[in-house]
This record gives structure tokens, sequence and C-alpha cells, in this order.
């Protein structure tokens, strides 16, 4: 059986580099694989995810200018903000309303609100989160990234929304760094730069989100010593990359095959994400923290949908 998973997980890794499978087909070919007879390497597939995801973010900094992303970013920087203090305000309610675990429920939230697992990972050590609340925090997460990888572009194609429009609504509205750049690319090339750049400026609040959390919880609880932040220096060297496009040009289209291969490679991270999908942690996530993650999902999908309408 091991022989078979790791024979099928290598074709449909090679597949998933090819330009003929999409980002929605590369995420439903993992979750196939994750769900049916699970993917091998357990232990390495979420580092490799991580660090081809990071690589290929930087990789698209070399398909973009630095005064489109300037102005994209101080746009996005403010929807951005609004958004994370909004979305943390509501997720403190709903979790009170539905009664939630309160750890849970926290973990739950900062991944609604800035980017998913990301932000999962790096506030549950400060909330002294245990592997059980963990798990049910990035199941939920998990499956409402997969479910807008899926719905987000035919609802922007069926309510004319622009490029400009999808990239800002894609990058506030899904959890994931991956979810947000595989739905924009099915939508176009400009709706991908865009929803990048936005996203990245989402992500940066992290840092005040994880130093925030330390200071409650330390003083709540007494504790004396603060959880390091980790910084996400990935999005530093996307900048570098920016800048390095803008100021050199293209030569010999080395920075166009760049990007054009970074593109290629977030399939390929998408195939990696829904291949570490499986049956237990969907069974892990309990009914309060999926309705808690849905109804913050389904509000923050619609208000940043209908600001972003009137602003653009």
């Amino acid at each position: 059986m091991q022989l078979l998973r790791i024979t099928l997980f290598i074709l449909l890794l090679i597949l998933c580099a090819t330009p003929w499978i999409s980002p929605p087909v590369a995420l439903a070919l993992g979750l196939a694989l994750g769900l049916t007879i699970g993917a091998p390497f357990p232990e390495r597939r979420p580092r490799w995810t991580k660090l081809l995801l990071q690589a290929c973010v930087v990789g698209l900094g070399f398909g973009m200018s630095l005064a489109g992303v300037l102005e994209v970013g101080a746009t996005g920087l403010a929807l951005a903000a609004a958004s994370v203090v909004g979305t943390l305000l509501l997720g403190g309610l709903f979790s009170r309303m539905l009664k939630a675990e309160e750890v849970t429920g926290d973990l739950v939230t900062a991944g609604t609100a800035i980017c998913g697992g990301s932000a999962i990972a790096a506030v549950g050590p400060v909330l002294d989160a245990d592997a059980r609340q963990m798990s049910i925090a990035l199941g939920v997460v998990f499956i409402l990234n997969a479910i807008a990888l899926f719905i987000f572009p035919p609802i922007g194609h069926a309510i004319d929304l622009s490029q400009l429009e999808f990239g800002l609504w894609a990058a506030i509205a899904i959890h994931d760094t991956s979810s947000v750049v595989g739905a924009a690319a099915a939508y176009g090339r400009e709706a991908l730069d865009v929803a990048t750049t936005v996203k990245l400026a989402r992500a940066l609040f992290i840092i005040p989100l994880v130093l925030l959390a330390s200071q409650l919880y330390r003083r709540r609880d007494g504790r004396r010593n603060g959880t390091p932040v980790k910084i996400p220096w990935f999005i530093l060297l996307f900048i570098v990359a920016v800048i390095l496009r803008t100021l050199l040009g293209d030569p010999a289209d080395l920075f166009s095959l760049t990007a054009d291969v970074a593109r290629q490679g977030l399939v390929v991270t998408l195939f990696l994400i829904g291949a570490g999908l499986s049956r237990d942690q969907i069974r892990a996530v309990g009914p309060r923290p999926a309705l808690l993650g849905l109804l913050l999902w389904v509000v923050v999908s619609i208000v940043s949908l209908l600001v972003i309408g009137a602003m653009v």
C-alpha cells in the first residue's frame, strides 16, 4: 500500500507541474488522494509545502512592477487593517454566542482574520493551544479554504467582477495565501498580482496580533515569558524581487520565466495542500468551531465584497 501511495503521489505531482492542470483541479486531485488511500511522507510534506509556497510567492514578485505593488498595496493595507480588526471583534462575539471553547475559538478567529494556517501556527503557542485545538482550527480553515478556491472564481464571473475587484476580494475574504493565489490565478493574471500583493500586506498583521495576544494572555494568566514572534521574511524577499524587476527590467526574459514557473509551482503547492487533508482531520472538527468559522467567513466575504464594490 505504501508503494502505491508513493507511486500515485509522484505521478500526480508531476501531472500538476504541467500547464494542463488548473489550481482547482490540482487541489481536487490532492483531496482525492488524501481522503482515499492517503498521501505519503506525512512528516516531511508540510515543510515542503510551506517552503514551496513561500518560494513561489517570491517568484511572483519578479513579474510585478514596484509602482503597481505600491498603488495596490496602499489600498489593500487599509482594507486588510479594517478586515483584521472587524474579524477579530466579530470572532469574539460569535464565539461567545456559540459557546465555543475559548482557545479553539480564538484560533479559528485568528486564522480567519489574517492568513489561515500561518496565523494559527503563530498564535497557537501564545495561547498554550494543545494538539487537538490546533488540529480543529486548522481543519476548519482548511475546509473553508478548499471551498473558497472552488466557488470564488465562478461567483466573481457571475457578478461580473473586474480583475482588480476579484483580486482585492480574494485577498481579504480567503484565509490562506495558497488558496488566495490559487483562486486569483484561476481568475486572471491581473487578479493574481493584486491578490498576492494585498494578501502579503494582510499577512504582516501576524506580527502585531502575536504581540497583542502574548500581552493579553500573559496578563490574564500571570505568565512571565513571552512567545517569540516569527517574522514572515519571505514577504521581504517578495519586495526585493519586485524592486529587482523594476530596476533591471527583464533581461533575456529571465524574470518573466521565473514568474511563470512560480505560477505553476503554486498549482503543485495546492496539490500538496489537498493531499494533507485526512478523514481524521475532518472528523475532529466539531459543530461549534465549524459554525464559527463558517459564520465569520460568510460575513467577511459579503461585507468585503460590498466595500470593494463601493470603493472601486
